[in-house]
Parts: structure tokens; sequence; C-alpha cells
């Protein structure tokens, strides 16, 4: 099994932020799960993707995510 990591230029890349927006997110706990492995942080592909799912909205109106599918 092969598991793909993106690191934080590379998450911010695919979502068009600030890297320094992933910075903040892993301090106030917002954001995907990351690993941290000394000084290197990395996100699971998974783990990206899952939280994307769970971002999802019906209406901009809408605060409450929509449940996984």
């Amino acid at each position: 099994m092969s598991v793909t990591h993106l690191n934080q230029v590379e998450l911010a890349a695919r979502w068009k932020i600030s890297p320094r927006t992933l910075e903040r997110w892993r301090w106030t706990g917002d954001g995907p799960a990351f690993i941290k492995i000394g000084g290197r942080v990395v996100y699971r592909l998974e783990d990206v993707e899952s939280y994307e799912r769970t971002q999802l909205r019906a209406s901009t109106a809408d605060t409450t995510p929509k449940p996984a599918a």
C-alpha cells in the first residue's frame, strides 16, 4: 500500500492559499490532520481528501458541513 503525502507548499498550492494559513491552522487546531516528524510537516492525501469532504456546503448561508458520502 502506497501512501501519498503533500508538504505544506504543495497543499497550499492545491487549495490556492498561503502556506502561512496552513501554519496558522495547525497552531489553532483547524484544517486537516498532519504528520510531524522532526521539523518536517506532511499531510496524507487521504486526510486532505477527507477534510475536503467535510467542508461541503449546500449554500453560503449553510454553516454546518454536509455529511461525508
